[in-house]
């Protein structure tokens, strides 16, 4: 059975048929959104372009039928939002092929067997290159995705939103493969009761939910613990809610936080990198074993100088939250133009996008 060959995207897909039987069932508005159409065969039309929708079959953003059925119409060239669609586009490309493209170069040394021969500090530094490889490969894809509905007038929703300044785990996974997180608390999490049914039954749930969401990106144990992980996180985190580091708005408070949260999700991307799980252990010895080793600086270096520009792009972020909006629209056009140039001139070689393998 392992050997059958599987449709591609089957999984994205499958969310969507979910999606469409259940916003169906539940709600007369849902029903009355994705049934439009005035003939059992137009139907079928909507209903086969909904599942088929090729920007974003292979990985996503996941789409619910209820924000998709009401986009379908006759679509017009002079409605396209060629400013958002070539921005997004653009904006993709480079996170994908110029860091992310890139950055597997160097990553490549955090598999088996070679991790064993680096140093702890070549070791972390590469695990840091990872954490901003798998964000600018998959959030690259996606606004990859994003732009191309966008040509073909539809609106895909929104799948990053900067996660790497998450300061809590719950507000991480409101920005981290957003159409996910969304699917499983709309379509799992509150219908096995959420946070609605006791303290003890919270903590199960967000187990239940994580260690699926986990399960979900392949039948391994890996997959299965990084989900755990990410669900132990936030069951401790509810637990501690009330704590004075969580509700203290001192700045340096609020760093501590973020940094605390981006290296449980980083420590927890290994499991990804490593679908063997005793791999995953001989890494973390490695890490623990090879602090006399001499670090390798040409690989570190090259790791920083594709993962830097993932903190830049977060960082911008913030400032735009903080009131430079104006600022960062006046140098949009060139950020811009440098992203085009650096597409052409400094592109790594074409690497598979690591999502297409769930």
């Amino acid at each position: 059975l392992l050997l059958l060959p599987l449709p591609i995207g089957i999984s994205f897909y499958t969310f969507h048929g979910i999606s469409l039987l259940i916003d169906t069932y539940r709600t007369a508005q849902a029903r009355k959104d994705i049934h439009r159409a005035k003939t059992f065969f137009e139907h079928g039309w909507n209903t086969l372009l909904y599942i088929s929708f090729f920007p974003q079959l292979i990985a996503g953003p996941i789409t619910k039928a209820h924000q998709f059925y009401p986009q379908i119409s006759a679509k017009h060239f002079r409605n396209i939002d060629w400013d958002s669609a070539l921005t997004s586009l653009v904006v993709g490309y480079f996170l994908k092929q110029v860091l992310a493209d890139n950055l597997s170069q160097q990553t490549f040394w955090m598999t088996y067997p070679y991790f064993l021969s680096l140093s702890t500090s070549t070791l972390l530094v590469l695990l840091l290159g990872y954490s901003a490889q798998i964000f600018a490969d998959f959030a690259g894809y996606s606004l990859i995705a994003i732009g191309l509905a966008k040509l073909f007038g539809y609106t895909l929703p929104t799948n990053f939103l900067f996660p790497y300044i998450s300061q809590t785990f719950s507000e991480f996974w409101t920005r981290w493969h957003i159409s996910l997180s969304s699917w499983l608390r709309e379509y799992l999490y509150f219908p096995l009761g959420g946070n609605r049914r006791g303290r003890l039954r919270t903590y199960a749930n967000l187990m239940i939910v994580m260690g699926l969401g986990g399960l979900w990106h392949g039948a391994a144990w890996s997959y299965a613990i990084w989900g755990l992980w990410h669900g132990a996180a936030l069951c401790v985190e509810r637990a501690l809610g009330d704590n004075a580091f969580y509700r203290s708005r001192n700045f340096l408070v609020a760093i501590l936080r973020g940094l605390a949260v981006f290296t449980v999700v980083t420590i927890g991307w290994v499991l990804f990198k490593l679908p063997e799980f005793s791999d995953v252990i001989a890494f973390f010895k490695s890490v623990l074993a090879n602090t006399h080793d001499a670090p390798r600086f040409g690989l570190i270096g090259a790791t920083l100088l594709y993962a830097t520009p993932v903190a830049i792009y977060h960082a911008l972020y913030v400032v735009r939250q903080r009131g430079g909006a104006q600022i960062l629209q006046a140098w949009r056009g060139v950020f811009l133009g440098l992203m085009l140039v650096a597409i052409v001139l400094g592109s790594g070689p074409p690497q598979t996008f690591i999502y297409f393998q769930f």
